[in-house]
C-alpha cells in the first residue's frame, strides 16, 4: 500500500515566497532562464538552473554547475529566505488557473514505492537526463522540486482539504504569469496521521509529471539505502517531495507534433495517402480539435480536421487507442518517415498552452511544414496505461499549471 508521510520543509518565509517560488527546471531552456532570473537573486532558478549564474559557453553537467546549485540553495537558508518549519508536517497547496483551482497534499512519497510500482509509471526515462537530476540531488544533497503524483479522488481526503483550506493560507502569491499559487501547514499531528493513514490504503499513486525527477530521487535514495551499513528504512532519503492531487481535478492539455518536411512527398500525394485513415475537411481558419478521434492538421496555409476511421480505434490496448499513437503509426512512421520521435531531429512538439498561433507560426516561418493539433489525453487513458504497465508514446500530456520549485524543499538527511 501507498505511503506518503509528514516532512520538515524548508520553505520561503511569506512576503518572498513570490520572489523565490519559480517555473520547474524542465520548462525554460538556461537562456530563457537567464531572462526571466534577471533582477531577481532570490528566484529559484537559481537553484534548479544554476548554469545562469556561470558563464553561457559552460557544459550544462559540469560539476561546477551543481556545485552553484548547492552554493545558491544554502545561500537562501543562510541568509533567512527560506526557513525549516520546527516539525514535520504535510501541507495544502493550491494553483488556480483562468479560474479554476486544483488542491494538492504536500508530503513525501517512497523510494521503495517507487521501485515496487506502487507508484506507476507511464513515460521512458532518458538516461543522460536520470543522471543530470541524480547529480543535482547528490550534490544539492535536497529535493529542491516536487514530483506531480496522482491518485484516484478519495472523498475523505477531499474532506479534509476542504475544512484545511477554511483557514489564512501561509503563502498566497500570484505569478507573473497570473497562476495563483497559496498553500497551507496542517499543525495538527493528528489530522497529519489521518492522512497518511487513509492514503495508506490507496493502491497506487501514478507519476502525472516528474518521471526523471522521481527516477532521480529514487536512484539516489537506493544508493544511499545501500552505502549505510547501518540503514532503517526511517532515514530521509528513503523518501522524496511530491504534491498528491486527486485525478478529477487535474487539467491536461493538448501536446502537438511539427514535422520538417513530407519526406519526399507532394501536398496532393500526401493528403491522397491521408485518406486511406481519415475523413479530411478543410477548415475556413484555425482548428482544435473538440473530441478523441480528431486532429487538426495544418499544411500549406490551409487547416484541416481529420476524422480517424473508427474501425482504427476499435482496440482494447490502451496506448494503441491514443490519438498521438494512432497519428504516429499511421501517418508519422510510414509516410512521413519519423521512427523514433524521442530522437528523430525532424519533428518536434509543442504543449498546448502555447496555443495554435505557434503552430502557425513555426509552420509559416518554413523552419517546419506541417502541424498536428492533437485532442488532449485524458487522465483515464494515462492510468489505464500504467496500470497495464505499459508506456505512452513520448509526449502524450501536457499538464498545466506547472508546480512551482522553491516553495518546498525536503533534505536528504
Amino acid at each position: 500500500m501507498a505511503v506518503f508521510k509528514t516532512f520538515k520543509a524548508f520553505r520561503p518565509v511569506a512576503d518572498k515566497a513570490g520572489l523565490i517560488a519559480s517555473k520547474p527546471y524542465d520548462v525554460l531552456n538556461s537562456e530563457e532562464a537567464r531572462e526571466e532570473a534577471k533582477g531577481n537573486s532570490l528566484t529559484f532558478l537559481h537553484v534548479g538552473k544554476p548554469e545562469i549564474d556561470l558563464d553561457p559557453s559552460i557544459d550544462l553537467h559540469d560539476a561546477s554547475v551543481y556545485a552553484k546549485g548547492r552554493e545558491n540553495l544554502m545561500k537562501l537558508i543562510n541568509d533567512g529566505n527560506l526557513v525549516e518549519d520546527s516539525e514535520p508536517y504535510i501541507y495544502v497547496y493550491a494553483q488556480t488557473m483562468n479560474g479554476r483551482t486544483q488542491y494538492g497534499l504536500v508530503g513525501c512519497a517512497s523510494v521503495d514505492d517507487y521501485w515496487n510500482d506502487v507508484i506507476k509509471k507511464h513515460e521512458k526515462t532518458r538516461k543522460d537526463k536520470e543522471e543530470d537530476r541524480c547529480e543535482h540531488v547528490r550534490i544539492t544533497n535536497a529535493h529542491t522540486g516536487p514530483i506531480f503524483l496522482t491518485y484516484r479522488d478519495l472523498n475523505s481526503i477531499d474532506e479534509i482539504v476542504s475544512e484545511v483550506i477554511k483557514n489564512t493560507p501561509d503563502n498566497d502569491h500570484v505569478a507573473a504569469d497570473g497562476i495563483r499559487h497559496q498553500s497551507w501547514v496542517i499543525k495538527d499531528a493528528d489530522l497529519n496521521a489521518k492522512i497518511t493513514k487513509i492514503l495508506s490504503d490507496v493502491d497506487y499513486f501514478y507519476v502525472a509529471d516528474g518521471h526523471h525527477r522521481s527516477a532521480a530521487a529514487s536512484i539516489v535514495g537506493r544508493e544511499r539505502q545501500q552505502a549505510n551499513p547501518n540503514h532503517t528504512g526511517n532515514e530521509e532519503y528513503n523518501f522524496f517531495l511530491a504534491v498528491l492531487f486527486p485525478a478529477s481535478q487535474l487539467y491536461i492539455m493538448d501536446y502537438n507534433r511539427l514535422v520538417k518536411d513530407l519526406n519526399g512527398l507532394s501536398k496532393e500525394e500526401f493528403l491522397e495517402k491521408l485518406t486511406e485513415f481519415f475523413s479530411i475537411e478543410v477548415k475556413d481558419s484555425a482548428y482544435k480539435p473538440t473530441k478523441k478521434g480528431e486532429v487538426g492538421m495544418y499544411l500549406d496555409n490551409k487547416w484541416y480536421c481529420l476524422n480517424f476511421h473508427s474501425k482504427l480505434m476499435d482496440t482494447n490496448d490502451p496506448v494503441e487507442k491514443l490519438d498521438v499513437a494512432l497519428l504516429q503509426k499511421h501517418i508519422l512512421t510510414p509516410y512521413l518517415g519519423i521512427d523514433d520521435p524521442r530522437t528523430s531531429k525532424r519533428i518536434d512538439f509543442v504543449g498546448g498552452i502555447r496555443g495554435l498561433e505557434e503552430l502557425e507560426k513555426r509552420v509559416n516561418s518554413g523552419e517546419m511544414q506541417i502541424a498536428f493539433a492533437m485532442y488532449a489525453t485524458s487522465i483515464e487513458e494515462l492510468m489505464a496505461i500504467a496500470d497495464a504497465g505499459q508506456i505512452m508514446p513520448p509526449k502524450s500530456t501536457w499538464f498545466e499549471p506547472k508546480l512551482r520549485d522553491g516553495l518546498f524543499v525536503h533534505f536528504l538527511d
